[in-house]
C-alpha cells in the first residue's frame, strides 16, 4: 500500500505551505504558497540570510544613495517576496502564490497597482505570468481588484476565505483560484460551541470547502478550489480528490509517514449537484458577510495577523540594513 502522501498526489495536486526551501525540496510538490507569516518565519532562518541581503542590495540599487532607509526597506519587502518567489520556482515545476501587502486589503487600487508590481519583478527575470499567483485578501475590494488583475491576464488566488459568499464572489469574478481556510473555520467552531473535536466529515472547515467545490463543479465555473490551513490529517484526507490542497511541511511529513487506503470524496466529474447559482453584488456580499460572524472574525483577524507579520519583517529588514550600512537603526 502506498502513503497517503502519494495517493492524495494522485487525485489532488498537493502543494506546498512553507516558505521554506528545505521543506520544498523534501516533498516535491507541484506548486507552493507563501504568506508574510511564512516568509517572517523562514527570514529567521540563517541559512536564507543571503536572500534577504539581496532584497536589500538590489532595492539601494534600485532607489539610489539618497534613497531613505525606510523606501529602502519597503521596496525591499515586495523584493525579498519575489527573491523567495524565484528561488521556490527553481524547485516546483508549477506555480508559486506571493502575496499583496495586507495592509491594502480594502483598497482596491493599491492592490491592483502592487500586484502589477510584483508580476512586473517576475517578469524582469524571465518568469511569465502563469508560475505565478498573486495572493489577496477575499474582502469586497480585493475580489474587485483581482477581476481586475485577472482581464490583464494576472492569475490571482484568493486568501482568507472563509465562507460560501466569498467563494461565490472570486468565482463570480473570473479569479483563478480560491483558498477556503479549513483549519480556521474549526478554529472558531470550537470556540464558539466549547467542543473539543469534530469527526473530520462533521468539520465545519470541511463541509464549507465540500459545499464550495461541489457548487463550483455544479455551475460549470473554472475557478480552481485550494483548501487551506489544515490542523490534522484527518480534514485533508476528507477533502481527498479537491482541486489542490496546501499543506504544511507537519502535515506532508504525517501523510508520508501513514499507510491507509483513501477514497476519493469530491470527484470533479460528479459533483454532489447544487441547482442554486447566486448573484453577488457590494450590497448583499457585505450583507452576507454581517450575517456570518465567524467568516467575519476570521477574515478581520486574518488580516490584522498579516499585517503585524509584514511589520515585523519591515522592522527585520530595516535592522538588517542598518547592519550593512551602518547608522542608528530607524523604528517602522
Amino acid at each position: 500500500m502506498e502513503s497517503l502522501l502519494n495517493q492524495l498526489s494522485s487525485m489532488t495536486v498537493v502543494v506546498a505551505d512553507t516558505g521554506d526551501l528545505e521543506a520544498i525540496k523534501k516533498f516535491h510538490p507541484r506548486d507552493a504558497t507563501t504568506n508574510p507569516s511564512l516568509i517572517l518565519a523562514a527570514a529567521q532562518i540563517p541559512a536564507y540570510q543571503s536572500l534577504i541581503d539581496e532584497a536589500l542590495t538590489t532595492s539601494r540599487e534600485m532607489l539610489g544613495a539618497n534613497a531613505s532607509k525606510t523606501d529602502v526597506v519597503k521596496e525591499a519587502l515586495d523584493e525579498l517576496c519575489v527573491v523567495f518567489g524565484k528561488e521556490i520556482l527553481k524547485l516546483i515545476p508549477g506555480r508559486v502564490s506571493t502575496e499583496v501587502d495586507a495592509r491594502l486589503s480594502f483598497d482596491t487600487e493599491a492592490t491592483i497597482a502592487k500586484a502589477r508590481k510584483i508580476i512586473a519583478k517576475y517578469n524582469q527575470d524571465g518568469i511569465s505570468n502563469d508560475r505565478v499567483l498573486i495572493k489577496i485578501a477575499s474582502t469586497w475590494e480585493g475580489i474587485k481588484a483581482a477581476e481586475v488583475l485577472e482581464k490583464e491576464n494576472i492569475h490571482c488566488n484568493l486568501t482568507l476565505l472563509f465562507n460560501f459568499y466569498q467563494a461565490v464572489a472570486c468565482a463570480e469574478a473570473g479569479v483563478t483560484l480560491i483558498s477556503p481556510f479549513v483549519g480556521r473555520i474549526l478554529d472558531w467552531y470550537k470556540s464558539a460551541t466549547g467542543r473539543d473535536s469534530y469527526p473530520a466529515n462533521e468539520d465545519p472547515g470541511v463541509v464549507s470547502v465540500t459545499k464550495i467545490f461541489n457548487y463550483f463543479k455544479s455551475n460549470g465555473y473554472k475557478t480552481e478550489v485550494m483548501g487551506a490551513s489544515f490542523r490534522n490529517i484527518e480534514e485533508i484526507t476528507e477533502l481527498a480528490g479537491c482541486d489542490l490542497l496546501t499543506i504544511s511541511p507537519k502535515l506532508l511529513q504525517q501523510l508520508n509517514e501513514t499507510y491507509l487506503d483513501l477514497p476519493i470524496k469530491l470527484n470533479e466529474q460528479k459533483p454532489i449537484f447544487i441547482e442554486e447559482k447566486i448573484h453577488l453584488d457590494k450590497t448583499s456580499f457585505e450583507l452576507m458577510m454581517a450575517g456570518d460572524k465567524m467568516a467575519t472574525e476570521k477574515l478581520d483577524d486574518g488580516i490584522s495577523g498579516f499585517s503585524k507579520a509584514i511589520d515585523k519583517l519591515e522592522n527585520q529588514l530595516n535592522e538588517r540594513l542598518e547592519l550593512i550600512e551602518g547608522g542608528v537603526a530607524l523604528t517602522l
